[in-house]
């Protein structure tokens, strides 16, 4: 089925419409319940940032497949490549027979990474997958076993990322035993923790060192910008910290970019903003343009430690997924999506600062570029305010837009709009929201 997406957003239905549905009803006998879907609406195409479903309604996309299509989708740099390879070959598996599209991502990724010490890359097919491998590559370059991970930390869903990962329910609960020697201590959550970045950098730090024992420690891996955990931005000060600390303890310092990088933040990675430079950054979604991409890259000595077949797998970097990559970061440059992504950050936070002023149910307004949240609480505390985000989502999605939720408490709303986005359509996006939390909140 073909559709041609509208260039604005329409609602010709109920959201979900008959026809998704349908589907839904077609999907409980087939798909396993574990795999949830934020919004039972299915798409059957999308442009820029809208969405047409299977009943011809056309959505505002806030969510970007979470951080995924940043260029926006069916980006023509990245649908000629990939057709273009697509009738080349598909697949050797290049640790059989290697192609060049692998190693030119690699040169971009030595490029645009921050530093400009020796580099090397690993690629693979999804974030959990970079994330684990970055752990391996620490443990591998150290001799040490220790992972030290944060409060509210989101890294993925196998065995070893769920251990990194914070959150119980739904990423955890009834899935161990988890893997060992991992560590979680506290970060820095300003608007709860109300600490600079310097002092609650001291008390993960000595946390660190009272309980595990620098010489102990493989790898700190922290999200610059923690994700699923709240879109939590640590004070300034945090990461330099914590960095210099691992540099004077012969630590790798391991940035999990998988949801920050590639512009989405108003740099091409999030450790840019404070000038921190990790040994290894674990990069994937805004890659490839909405193929499944992943990558390591750090510094030469510590992948080079890892002897030859230690790092692979059947499908990492694939030639479609690469070929995808190239035609993203061709886009990411050519339109200046850095910028495009401060551009809405300058649009989106006076209004969601406005909007918390004016109702008193968002206690915080944070983020930067196009990683953007309001965290929502009960009137005149800091008490999360879960059921009232999940009204405020749901009015959203009934309206047209869509938007996502996350945090520990499940009380955040985080915005995650395609650099691209017009300002025409960031504009009627953000009106819907700002309806919807007026109108939810005086409920």
């Amino acid at each position: 089925m073909t559709t041609t997406v509208a260039a604005q957003r329409r609602l010709v239905t109920e959201i979900p419409g008959p026809a998704s549905r349908a589907l839904q009803a077609r999907r409980a006998n087939v798909v396993a319940a574990g795999v949830s879907s934020v919004l039972p609406v299915y798409v059957s195409s999308a442009s820029g940032g809208l969405l047409t479903d299977v009943d011809g309604n056309t959505l505002i996309d806030f969510g970007s497949g979470i951080a995924v299509t940043n260029i926006g989708h069916a980006v023509p740099a990245v649908v000629d490549r990939v057709r273009e390879q697509v009738g080349l070959f598909t697949h050797t598996c290049f640790m059989i027979a290697p192609y060049e599209g692998y190693v030119e991502v690699c040169e971009a990724l030595a490029e645009l990474t921050p530093g400009d010490h020796e580099k090397r890359s690993v690629l693979f097919n999804s974030g959990a997958e970079a994330v684990e491998n970055a752990v391996k590559i620490a443990r591998v370059a150290t001799g040490r076993q220790a992972v030290v991970v944060f409060d509210h930390a989101y890294h993925g869903r196998t065995n070893l990322t769920m251990a990194l990962t914070a959150k119980s329910v739904p990423y955890k609960h009834g899935f161990g035993p988890f893997a060992p020697e991992v560590y979680r201590v506290p970060g820095s959550y300003p608007f709860r923790d109300d600490l600079s970045g310097e002092a609650a950098a001291a008390i993960a730090i000595d946390r660190i060192e009272k309980q595990i024992g620098g010489d102990q420690v493989a790898a700190v891996v922290i999200e610059p910008i923690q994700g699923e955990g709240g879109f939590i931005e640590p004070a300034p000060g945090f990461l330099p910290a914590l960095s210099a600390w691992c540099k004077a303890n012969g630590v790798v310092f391991v940035a999990d970019e998988v949801q920050t990088g590639f512009c989405r933040t108003g740099d091409w990675f999030a450790s840019s903003h404070e000038n921190v430079v990790p040994d290894l950054i674990a990069t994937a979604k805004g890659i490839a343009g909405g193929l499944p991409l992943a990558a390591v890259t750090g510094r030469a000595e510590l992948l080079d430690a890892v002897p030859p077949g230690g790092l692979g797998g059947t499908y990492g970097g694939n030639p479609i997924a690469c070929a995808a990559a190239l035609g993203s970061i061709a886009t990411m440059r050519d339109e200046n999506l850095d910028a495009s992504a401060r551009r809405i950050e300058e649009t989106v936070l006076p209004r969601l600062r406005a909007l918390a002023e004016r109702t008193g149910v968002i206690g915080d307004v944070r983020g930067r570029g196009a990683m953007l949240a309001a965290e929502f609480v009960k009137p005149g505390t800091t008490e999360p305010g879960a059921a009232l985000t999940a009204r405020v989502a749901k009015a959203c999605h009934q309206a047209g837009v869509v938007v996502l939720t996350c945090g520990t408490y499940g009380n955040i709303v985080r915005l995650l709009p395609p650099l691209s986005l017009s300002d025409e359509l960031l504009d009627e996006g953000l009106s819907v929201l700002e309806q919807a939390v007026i109108e939810e909140s005086s409920l």
